[in-house]
């Protein structure tokens, strides 16, 4: 299954609800998101800084991680980059691909 890292921060609606519900209740309600979509949390990292989470999801497809993403987005509790990430084969595949391309300027 295609892998997606989700990151982002908490917003003070979110913030509130991770201090009074816990990071295990986070992330067992993460793990319920991905099963919902088909797919798996592969890893749930909170940190501190400038991103609150990192998230690893093993999802079905792009459209699943956007119908997370929409719902993640529709709840005002956070604010999320999603990003799609790829195996060392899929670059080599890519790498065997050779499009054509103009670049701006030429």
């Amino acid at each position: 299954m295609p892998k997606y890292l989700f990151q982002g921060r908490f917003t003070n609606q979110g913030a509130k609800g991770l201090a009074e519900r816990g990071g295990k209740d986070r992330v067992k309600a993460v793990q319920d998101l991905a099963k919902s979509a088909g797919g798996k949390l592969e890893s749930y990292y909170f940190a501190f800084g400038d991103i609150d989470y990192f998230i690893i999801f093993d999802l079905p497809d792009n459209a699943s991680a956007a119908a997370i993403a929409l719902a993640v987005a529709a709840s005002g509790s956070v604010n999320n980059k999603t990003t799609v990430l790829m195996t060392p084969q899929e670059i080599d595949e890519a790498a065997k691909q050779h499009p054509s391309y103009r670049p701006p300027g030429a």
